[in-house]
């Protein structure tokens, strides 16, 4: 029951991310007009927190390996609460950018150090098990996050929603204390300063066969953070759905997510996370091909782009855990690292798809299909040519790839 309540703590911690992102964004229009400001504006305190989680996690997971995971995911977890009143309070849109770089800073200790607990305690398939299962609850997020803040909009304005989020990390905080014990012991801790910082993080970009895996999440979260951005032009502005539409849309493809997940943390018991990650780039790829057709010579179809981005979607759920685990395992000794380094490169690719998706305008949807199908070649060729070990065949290679270090 124990293991049970600390990785729906740790799936709670990865979710803060989508909350954080995703929430809001029915409220842009208001804000907007609440604050005296312009649409770009109000765009750019998306782009702030998605840079926030992505430098954060560059921090944080590094000074985890040197003192310890609950400290730093404590104080980490309290400041993003007070940056969450901070965003609540702000008067201007310049005040809510600063505040929500610094949400999204704080609230990569949660992401980050998740990740490097599970790492701690487990290994191999178990590892890619529990991060699958821990990312099928996360998933929930990005599900509803939209629908709770088109909610709240119902009764209450913008600030509400950063209320909520608040709360939500005063949740998590009593939920570390609770059931999140320290997972790193002192005789694995990294000791030194930005010297010795510096060259974990270099040991750990030296190491081809994680890099390879670490630029498979990386990409695969442009498709992800691409669609993000795209998904409400392409549903309201050229598909023609209502506002509440739009969010029983997102949602639904969402679901697929979590269900594909789910599937994950059974499949791994037959196969190696290795084979499933490779299934889950095969889909993606499948799904990416289709819609850069649709969105380009196919008229963008409703009910037939819709099924084709639930594949998409869906199989990042095979593609992420697995990803993580595999990368992780390469450079155990300095977990927190290792996931702050996929963690940054998760956020950053996410933020560099969202001007991309959306170079010709709300009319066309051309942009994010190249976006998307661009990256995921890049994921698979990230994955085929840098985590081949020399002189071994691949899945024998790939099976157990956390007993390594």
């Amino acid at each position: 029951m124990r293991n049970a309540a600390m990785i729906a703590v740790l799936a709670l911690l990865s979710a803060i991310g989508p909350l954080a992102i995703d929430m809001y964004l029915p409220a842009f229009p208001e804000m907007a007009t609440d604050l005296g400001t312009s649409a770009s504006s109000i765009q750019l305190t998306l782009t702030a927190v998605l840079f926030g989680l992505a430098f954060g996690q560059l921090v944080i997971g590094p000074l985890s390996d040197r003192t310890g995971r609950r400290t730093p995911l404590l104080v980490g977890t309290v400041a993003c609460l007070a940056a969450s009143v901070l965003c609540a309070l702000a008067p201007s849109v310049e005040l809510l950018i600063v505040a929500r770089f610094l949400q999204g800073f704080t609230g990569a200790a949660g992401v980050v150090i998740a990740r490097a607990v599970i790492a701690d305690r487990s290994t191999g398939s178990e590892a890619a098990r529990l991060f699958a299962i821990m990312m099928a609850i996360s998933s929930l997020a990005p599900v509803l996050a939209p629908l709770l803040g088109g909610g709240i909009l119902t009764f209450a304005d913008w600030r509400a929603v950063f209320w909520l989020l608040a709360a939500v990390n005063a949740l998590m905080f009593a939920g570390v204390l609770a059931f999140i014990p320290e997972s790193l012991p002192p005789e694995k801790r990294h000791d030194g300063g930005f010297t010795e910082l510096a060259r974990t993080m270099g040991s750990v970009l030296r190491n081809r066969v994680y890099l390879g895996y670490a630029l498979t999440m990386g990409f695969t979260s442009m498709v992800l953070f691409g669609y993000i951005s795209a998904s409400p032009f392409l549903v309201q502005d050229i598909m023609g759905f209502s506002a509440g539409a739009y969010a029983l849309t997102f949602a639904l493809i969402s679901v697929c997510i979590a269900v594909a997940s789910a599937a994950s943390s059974r499949l791994v018991r037959r196969f190696t996370p290795h084979q499933v990650l490779v299934a889950g780039l095969a889909c993606l790829l499948t799904g990416t091909t289709l819609l850069l057709l649709m969105v380009t010579v196919g008229g963008v179809p409703t009910w037939p782009t819709i099924a084709v981005l639930m594949l998409t979607v869906g199989s990042i759920g095979l593609i992420f855990g697995n990803a993580v685990a595999l990368g992780i395992g390469e450079v155990r000794h300095v977990a927190g690292t290792g996931s702050a380094v996929i963690g940054a490169m998760q956020f950053t690719f996410g933020a560099l798809a969202s001007p991309l998706v959306g170079l010709a305008g709300a009319e066309t949807a051309w942009p994010m299909g190249v976006t998307l199908f661009t990256a995921a070649v890049l994921a698979a060729v990230s994955l085929a040519v840098l985590t081949r070990r020399r002189g071994q065949p691949r899945a024998a290679a790939s099976s157990e790839p956390a007993s390594r270090g």
